[in-house]
């Protein structure tokens, strides 16, 4: 993984100084709250409902053993003991104090960490796979571009203040586990025809009160021009974008008012301008980033006896069997697997962590996969590399831990945002909804017979719980001052990306479980054999499933 060259941790270490100035200025009367608010933003703080949140970089998903450790201490010391992973694979703290904040950020610069452009209207952490450099669908590993767009793009002049925040996210896989299409900006790595790999190029993408799926703007991109091009596009962003109206500031709404082929005529004409110019990227470049992402010190193993013997662990202990079926994926290299973390258990908040369960996955990490941790679009953790014959140890020690929990990829396995119980824009609670339908369906034999299933929820218009793209989406929505619960169907963040379809009129908070139960029960009795929620839900259509939702009792 990447590791700080002097420029980064002075650039780290200065920014801590003039925060930690900032807020001495501020809480002694000499910055008013508007002055200190785009000052904290900055630097990741928010101010919620109850308390300061705030937002800590998780380049692309990838920590460090002893970054995982460090964060563990900053919960217990400054925090209630628990972090909370973010669908941008960052992580985030409910109950820091504000005056306390530099004294963070301070610990966070020793491990190589920060809060840089985790809030604000600027590029944000550009996310990408978790299963990168290791999955076996990839084409390339996405990582290194990545590290150059972190590299480009972090306190970048031009675009410190656009029009409003900006999402950028990368993917080399054959499946999309990015959700590319969903971001302002997307950029796959694509084969030619001659087998070349390059760049496919996506823009106007997003959620929000205004979900837009991406277009393309550029099938095929030499790599060393990554950063014109997106410079190029974000200047014609920067420019164009509306400022005058909040809700219609982001590229999506540019796009769409544009007509895709003037916004790619726009682009274009600005790339003339760019192309071949200093920020072109050398062979000498990419071969640098690549250079941070190389092997760990792999076993040679036999891959067919490792199966075998894991095979015989599976048979002999079926919980462990079902954990391996669920929670881990084929490894590109024989005799390894990569291990999904779930954070998901039954009655808990999805997507948060204690500080305890931090410092265990740490030494987990370093005892199994070279201390290496990853955080999820979906709000949980993976150890990419290890040994298939460390898998049942591995596996006790996250069962000791509530780590265990096999429901990866299942319904229960929800994204989530923090919703009501702690941000002040959420229209509504999340976390009770999330928690009542966990506990609703903690039946892992009807959760596997249902299938792969992506239940999203959001507080609020704003998405954070990206229930658009989810195959069912829930969206807490304000009713005179009530808190009511709309559903969506039939989203999507894959390659065939889709924006759901609202199913009806909202529901009450009490209500939740039995509407999902009554949509899961629709599925179930419309499916063709081995037929997936989203594949009936595109068949048969939204009509079966509000007839089943909305059908008065008799």
């Amino acid at each position: 993984m990447y590791v700080y060259d002097q420029y980064d941790q002075k650039i780290v270490d200065e920014r801590v100084a003039q925060y930690r100035g900032q807020t001495d200025r501020f809480l002694a009367g000499e910055l008013t709250e508007a002055e200190f608010l785009p000052l904290r933003l900055q630097n990741g703080l928010y101010i919620q409902r109850l308390a300061p949140m705030m937002r800590i970089a998780v380049p692309y998903g990838l920590m460090n053993s002893t970054q995982l450790r460090k964060l563990a201490e900053i919960t217990r010391v400054y925090d209630k003991g628990y972090a909370h992973i973010s669908t941008r694979q960052n992580v985030q703290l409910n109950w820091p104090q504000l005056a306390e904040v530099p004294d963070i950020l301070a610990e966070l610069a020793t491990v190589q960490m920060h809060a840089i452009q985790t809030s604000g209207n600027c590029i944000r952490n550009t996310t990408t796979d978790q299963f990168a450099g290791v999955a076996r669908d990839e084409l390339e590993d996405p990582r290194p571009y990545c590290e150059i767009i972190r590299q480009w793009s972090t306190l970048h002049p031009e675009f410190a203040f656009l029009p409003r925040k900006f999402k950028i996210a990368v993917c080399g896989t054959t499946q999309d586990r990015a959700a590319i299409a969903a971001h302002d900006i997307g950029v796959e790595l694509v084969a030619n025809t001659r087998g070349e790999i390059g760049l496919k190029m996506l823009a106007g993408g997003g959620l929000g009160r205004t979900p837009v799926i991406g277009s393309v703007v550029c099938e095929w991109l030499h790599k060393k021009h990554l950063l014109t091009y997106l410079e190029a596009i974000l200047r014609v962003y920067n420019q164009n974008g509306r400022r005058d109206n909040k809700y219609k500031a982001r590229i999506k709404i540019l796009v769409k008012a544009m007509g895709v082929d003037a916004f790619r005529e726009a682009v274009e004409l600005e790339w003339a301008a760019l192309k071949d110019g200093p920020s072109t990227l050398t062979d000498e470049e990419i071969t640098r980033a690549q250079s941070f992402f190389t092997d760990p010190d792999y076993q040679k193993l036999d891959g067919d006896a490792a199966i075998s013997q894991l095979d015989e662990q599976c048979v002999n202990d079926p919980i462990f069997g079902n954990w391996i079926k669920r929670n881990t994926n084929d490894h590109r290299v024989p005799g390894y697997r990569i291990v999904n973390i779930s954070l998901k258990a039954s009655g808990f908040v999805p997507g948060d962590i204690t500080d305890e369960q931090l410092e265990l996955v740490a030494n987990l990490a370093d005892r199994y996969a070279f201390g290496e941790i990853r955080s999820t679009h979906q709000q949980n953790l993976v150890l990419a590399d290890v040994q298939m014959d460390r898998l049942y140890d591995l596996w006790q020690g996250l069962q000791a831990g509530g780590l265990a929990t096999p429901n990866i990829g299942y319904i229960t396995d929800m994204i989530c945002c923090p919703g009501g119980d702690y941000c002040s824009l959420a229209n509504a609670k999340s976390l009770p909804v999330a928690q009542a339908i966990q506990v609703r369906f903690e039946d892992l034999d009807y959760l596997y017979d249902l299938g792969p299933l992506e239940l999203n929820i959001s507080g609020c218009m704003n998405a954070c719980g990206h229930h658009h793209i989810g195959h069912i989406g829930i969206l807490g929505v304000d009713k005179k001052g009530q808190e009511f619960y709309q559903v969506c169907l039939g989203g999507s963040q894959g390659k065939d990306a889709s924006i759901g379809k609202i199913l009806g009129p909202s529901f009450k908070q009490e209500d939740m479980p039995d509407v999902v139960d009554k949509i899961l029960s629709t599925y179930v009795t419309l499916r063709a054999e081995q037929e997936s929620f989203l594949d009936t839900y595109r068949r048969v259509g939204i009509d079966p499933f509000k007839e089943r939702v909305y059908a008065k009792a008799n």
